[in-house]
């Protein structure tokens, strides 16, 4: 409590960093009461706290606290209305984000005693807070998403009639999209993975006759955020970690060099430096599987023959993919490419690795790129693979028309009644409900003017 009341006395000096003012050594009080939820000055401290930790909040915003007190205030609306529905909290949500959360902080912070002097209480207390912030926020969203539920499908009569209601400047703006195929050739991955073992091993072996792990760090790991550090990666949750090297980290007494470890970001020796339960700091060096002129000049050769070939009618596309590509997500498909994350056919630019999209930003429907050095979808970054790629459709930016992009037009209307309902739920409750801000906050820009009624002077 002594650390919010420095806190809070620092923050009546800084007038000039807020819009609006705690009165110099106030502890905590209540500075808003919606129905019979409240809000006190150390759930907003805190709240605001989490956030800059987070670092979605600047420490230089000044109507932070303003526009954080408006998103609680009405969080209690959905609140109030998903007790009154008789809700229920998904305790497996809550308990999976509640466990996300502390890693992060406490990854962030440097482990649990840097979290505690941060928020100023033990980590228990802290967890007890988030927790029912959570059920809090899980009931919001449930009622958030009842809400909008209540809009139905849109029919095309609906989608014409919105169509017709948005000035046409307003209309969304569909950005090119590309259709492509590929054709993917790997380089000697095995013979990488060999190589990249061997030189472990010979940094193993000089580690364990004498030369300091994190000398040798700073000159061969990969991993360049921990590689100035000797390969420190400070003090986290074995959670934020690949499995295998949480795993093997946390198996290692301290001073004791792992063996190699294999994680999607290539390969790893692993020095435990501490360890506080499921915590631990550890020092390693990254080594990525590389490979040769040859193997690409290799690829590039066969990549070429199949493209002019190709080109020359003596095989479709699609046959050569089957037969001759090394991607099994696209090869059984003739080569064609889907977005992972969607399963599109079509990709926005900003959808495609550079390196594909360099290779095909000049070429017309039909065409295929020259040979290129690019990157799958596999692990934290991609391995490297060599490929060609054809265009098989281009659709060029355009505003949204109801014959093309029907599908988009019906999501965008049902958004924008969903939104239009929501905002009417949120005006009716500041209307009818019983609430009272504290006028510390009445300098505040509040986006709905209704709050602004609800300051007591």
């Amino acid at each position: 409590m002594r650390k919010l009341t420095i806190i809070l006395a620092f923050l009546a000096l800084a007038t000039s960093l807020r819009a609006q003012e705690y009165p110099a050594g106030l502890v905590d009080k209540s500075i808003a009461v919606v129905g019979n939820e409240m809000i006190s000055i150390s759930q907003l401290e805190n709240e605001l706290r989490m956030m800059r930790a987070q670092g979605l909040v600047s420490n230089f915003d000044a109507n932070a606290r303003c526009t954080l007190l408006e998103s609680m205030l009405e969080s209690k609306l959905f609140l109030m209305q998903a007790r009154v529905d008789s809700l229920t909290i998904n305790n497996d949500m809550v308990s999976a984000e509640l466990s996300r959360r502390i890693d992060l902080i406490r990854t962030q912070l440097g482990g649990d005693e840097e979290m505690e002097k941060y928020f100023g209480k033990p980590v228990y207390k802290i967890r007890q807070e988030w927790k029912q912030q959570l059920e809090d926020q899980n009931l919001t969203q449930q009622m958030q998403g009842a809400i909008a539920q209540k809009v139905p499908e849109m029919t095309p009569y609906d989608v014409k009639q919105y169509l017709a209601a948005t000035d046409s400047a307003d209309v969304p703006l569909v950005p090119i999209r590309y259709q492509l195929s590929q054709i993917c050739i790997y380089p000697d991955r095995e013979a990488a993975k060999l190589a990249v073992k061997e030189k472990l091993l010979s940094l193993r072996e000089r580690i364990l006759g004498g030369e300091k792990f994190s000398t040798l760090a700073r000159i061969y790991s990969q991993d360049g955020g921990s590689a100035r550090r000797g390969g420190e990666l400070g003090m986290a949750s074995k959670s934020v970690f690949w499995p295998a090297f949480s795993d093997a980290a946390m198996s290692l007494k301290p001073g004791i060099i792992s063996q190699i470890v294999e994680t999607p970001d290539g390969f790893h020796i692993i020095e435990v430096l501490e360890k506080r339960g499921d915590m631990f700091n550890a020092r390693h060096i990254l080594l990525k599987p590389e490979y040769t002129l040859e193997d690409r000049e290799k690829a590039f050769h066969t990549l070429d023959s199949l493209r002019s070939e190709i080109l020359g009618g003596n095989v479709a596309f699609q046959l050569a993919a089957k037969f001759y590509s090394q991607d099994p997500t696209t090869r059984t498909n003739g080569g064609q490419m889907a977005d992972p994350n969607t399963g599109s056919a079509y990709f926005e630019i900003d959808q495609l690795k550079p390196q594909d999209y360099n290779a095909i930003k000049g070429l017309k429907e039909g065409e295929i790129s020259e040979p290129v050095e690019s990157l799958d979808n596999e692990g934290r970054n991609g391995n490297t693979v060599y490929k060609i790629l054809r265009v098989d459709k281009i659709i060029p930016a355009h505003p949204a028309t109801f014959e093309e992009d029907y599908s988009m037009l019906a999501d965008e209307a049902r958004n924008k009644q969903a939104m239009e309902v929501i905002d009417k739920f949120i005006n009716e409750k500041i209307r009818t409900t019983y609430i009272t801000i504290d006028p510390i906050f009445k300098a505040c820009e509040f986006a709905r003017a209704g709050w602004a009624e609800k300051i007591v002077e």
